[in-house]
């Protein structure tokens, strides 16, 4: 029986991580820039794609799975399927999800829990070991997003131009970013565009801080929102493993194990990117 060749992404608003599989042959991993159909039509996504996807296609693809943010139903989603359908005709299958199914997929396997996005974004929902069964639905960047890359961003960046720093890091933010003011930021914020990713670009400086105790307290209160808006609504969810991926669970994820556990909640899997268990969860039975 022929076995199929696998095209897969996971893609946050800031990067696309992407992965080939080809029967008999170590899989290709590589990135590309983010695509969120919300953001961009058909035509950029296809620029992308045939600028950073397309040189590393050197077999046929038969299967293409992409999840994405931005991508909640077929309506939302279609400039990227579009545009996958047309740069890659020899696809047999085609299957364009959100961002979560794909977090829910790779952490959970074939297992109910509740799985968790803290990236550049952030989401949630429940998981019954095959489909998506109950998510607090996530407002976007703008109305919601707590404990997000982007959150954390706008809070730090808030309390430097509120003058609410202390005197030790405002110093260090001015000397990290010159030239940042109220209105330099309104700029960058509401007339250019992917004002989540801009707040985001901040996420080294708090970082390089997290020992510092106003910082530390920062991310702790944001994943303490995240916790009590998302996850404690879920039915049950101290039965349950918590699972998490996303840059800023995995790099903050001491703190976080810490606020679950004081909730009463089970720490699950925490990972940077959910790739890997996504080529468990479609390629490696296979393979």
């Amino acid at each position: 029986m022929k076995q199929s060749t696998y095209l897969i992404a996971d893609s946050g608003s800031t990067k696309t991580d992407w992965l080939v599989a080809v029967p008999g042959k170590t899989p290709v991993r590589f990135h590309s820039s983010g695509l969120n159909p919300f953001y961009q039509t058909k035509d950029e996504v296809l620029e992308i794609i045939e600028k950073e996807v397309i040189p590393y296609l050197y077999n046929t693809i038969d299967q293409v799975f992409f999840y994405g943010a931005g991508c909640a139903d077929k309506t939302t989603s279609r400039p990227i399927y579009d545009a996958l359908a047309e740069i890659i005709p020899s696809a047999e299958i085609i299957e364009v999800a959100s961002d979560m199914l794909a977090a829910a997929r790779g952490l959970c396997q074939n297992e109910a829990g509740i799985a968790c996005i803290l990236g550049t974004g952030a989401n949630n929902t429940f998981y019954d070991g095959k489909k998506m069964v109950h998510s607090i639905g996530s407002l976007g960047f703008w109305l919601g997003d707590e404990g997000s890359g982007s959150y954390l961003g706008k809070t730090l960046l808030v309390h430097f131009l509120q003058k609410e720093l202390p005197e030790d890091l405002d110093k260090q933010f001015e000397e990290s970013y010159p030239g940042t003011n109220r209105l330099t930021v309104l700029e960058k914020v509401y007339r250019q565009p992917f004002p989540n990713r801009y707040f985001a670009t901040f996420s080294h400086f708090i970082s390089k801080n997290i020992k510092h105790p106003f910082i530390h307290k920062m991310v702790s209160d944001a994943f303490i929102l995240f916790t009590e808006k998302y996850i404690l609504k879920h039915k049950d969810a101290e039965m349950y493993p918590i699972h998490f991926t996303g840059s800023i669970a995995f790099y903050y994820q001491d703190i976080l194990k810490s606020v679950l556990e004081e909730k009463g909640l089970m720490p699950g899997k925490i990972l940077k990117s959910p790739m890997e268990m996504l080529f468990d969860y479609h390629v490696k039975t296979e393979m």
